[in-house]
């Protein structure tokens, strides 16, 4: 919670930047102690790993201070609160962590623990709901971070496109486009 607080009131990015990897990392041991390893490893490689090396990165094409703004920030402030309320009051309808009488513990958990090995074949009871059971939704999660891998890769490469040069590649599509359409 410090660390959060730190980096919010920190003008400057290189501090911000270190700080967010530690609190990336402490999070990690906090996945790590509530028996979530994939979920720790996870975020120590993307959210220590990766995300610092890349903040460091832009750093590298940036100022290291951070502007201070012109007017205050209310109505983002208000949006915050009003949005941590809502969370928060949402959050009293959900089970206690580890109750046992939580829906969780008796229709979907049971299954997979019981029938995954056979459903799906494999011995992995993580590996057969990540790679199976929620196949859709892995392969979105990763198309989402190839993209921003991308985006990022593109934003550090400084190249910029002209709009005469974006006007060029929209028509060359377009043509690339009539000319499958006219071939089938």
């Amino acid at each position: 919670m410090v660390t959060a607080l730190a980096i919010v009131r920190l003008r400057n990015l290189f501090a911000v930047v270190m700080l967010s990897g530690i609190y990336s990392l402490l999070m990690a041991v906090i996945f790590t102690i509530l028996d979530a390893v994939d979920v720790a490893f996870t975020e120590a490689a993307v959210g220590a790993g990766i995300s610092t090396v890349l903040m460091l990165g832009t750093l590298a094409l940036t100022t290291e201070k951070e502007t201070t703004p012109a007017h205050t920030p209310l109505l983002p402030l208000v949006v915050v609160v009003v949005t941590g309320a809502i969370l928060v009051y949402a959050t009293f309808e959900m089970p206690l962590f580890g109750d046992p009488s939580a829906p969780i513990h008796h229709h979907v958990a049971p299954r997979y623990i019981t029938q995954s090995g056979q459903e799906i074949g494999v011995p992995n009871i993580v590996t057969s709901v990540l790679a199976s059971y929620r196949g859709y939704d892995t392969l979105g999660e990763v198309a989402v971070i190839f993209t921003a891998g991308i985006g990022v890769l593109l934003v550090l490469s400084g190249r910029t496109l002209s709009k005469k040069g974006a006007a060029s590649a929209v028509a060359e599509t377009e043509a690339a486009s009539d000319e499958g359409h006219h071939e089938t």
